[in-house]
């Protein structure tokens, strides 16, 4: 994938069909007994996804209920809605989008075809990275078949210690794809950093066993949200650091914003959380590029290693800071689902 300048590597995350919206959110809107998802087309057009099929009949249900509209989208297979979220990803600065059909549906067979269809969509769509996501390791090779390598090479998400998952490094062997590895255990989630690091050996070992090269391994200690147990934060960093000492040259990353879910304001936790997770030593990033901007997060990154010494001289960050400076502001804005940020385009 191309990343210029050593900057981090962004995972867009929300092409998740887990991903959903609060029925009060001001996107949604009710007119003529139906229920809608507002979002601006990539002309700048005010555009609707009509949600009706999946709000509750009940009222008290539909002031709670959260609308599952990248699952509706895909059920409908509306274009427009499908393009939008995909390209919103890239202009906030995603290198890597990331794909989830399983809450599609309850059948395997079923989610095979839903995995090979957004794949061959995907792809129609854009030339980045596209990750195929899975809990079942079926569905990830249903989408690697549909995968056309001559676009872009794909990247399969996840290898872990749950049994059936090992079969995904040959599967990334032989389809030349980048390897997401998480930390999860066969009897279940790590309990503390310890027990992260000592999954993603047994991870890393695999891949070497696989003849993966290092720079295609991406490594995830696993975020989860501190609303939960106070200490969460501190066993994703406290492995994070660990790993990045004893693998130099591998990726590490996380869902960073899964560290906020259940607390308000999640934006500010999130932005946080990602500046200490640079610190530790993630150079990719798993977040929604719009609600958490990827600018400020490179500035930080190179501006804190020149300050740290890591990079001796500066010769990174003044690299970057004359890359910033060859960019131009247009004066247009993209609008995303949380609100508007500017775009831009390499200079000619």
């Amino acid at each position: 994938m191309k990343v210029k300048n050593d900057s981090l590597i962004v995972i867009g995350e929300n092409f998740n069909a887990t991903r959903k919206i609060k029925a009060t959110s001001p996107r949604v809107s009710r007119e003529d007994g139906k229920w809608f998802v507002g979002y601006v087309g990539l002309d700048g057009s005010q555009n609707r996804l009509d949600v009706t099929a999946t709000i509750p009949e009940n009222p008290n249900e539909q002031k709670m209920f959260a609308i599952p509209h990248i699952a509706e989208a895909c059920r409908q297979k509306n274009m427009n809605y499908i393009t939008w979220v995909i390209r919103a990803q890239e202009a906030a600065g995603a290198h890597v989008i990331d794909l989830c059909v399983d809450e599609l549906s309850v059948y395997p067979e079923e989610r095979w075809e839903w995995m090979r269809w957004i794949v061959k969509i995907a792809q129609s769509i854009t030339k980045s990275v596209v990750s195929i996501d899975s809990s079942e390791s079926a569905t990830i090779y249903a989408g690697l078949e549909a995968h056309d390598g001559s676009i872009s090479r794909p990247a399969i998400n996840s290898l872990n210690l749950e049994d059936g998952r090992q079969e995904l490094v040959g599967m990334a062997r032989d389809r030349n794809a980048y390897i997401f590895a998480n930390a999860s255990g066969n009897r279940g989630m790590p309990q503390n950093a310890q027990e992260r690091v000592n999954n993603l050996e047994a991870c890393m070992a695999m891949m070497d066993a696989g003849n993966i090269p290092a720079e295609d391994r991406f490594l995830d200690p696993l975020v989860f949200p501190i609303g939960a147990g106070p200490d969460f934060g501190n066993h994703y960093l406290d492995a994070v650091r660990i790993m990045r000492e004893r693998y130099p040259n591998v990726h590490i990353f996380g869902g960073h914003s899964n560290v906020s879910f259940g607390l308000p304001q999640r934006k500010i936790l999130n932005h946080a959380f990602v500046s200490l997770s640079i610190l530790a030593g993630c150079d990719a990033l798993m977040i929604d590029p719009i609600m958490n901007p990827v600018k400020p997060f490179n500035d930080f990154r190179f501006a804190s290693a020149s300050l740290t010494a890591k990079d001796e001289y500066s010769v990174k960050y003044l690299k970057y800071i004359r890359s910033q400076n060859k960019r131009v502001r247009k004066t247009r804005t993209w609008r995303g689902a949380e609100g508007e940020f500017p775009m831009f385009f390499e200079s000619q």
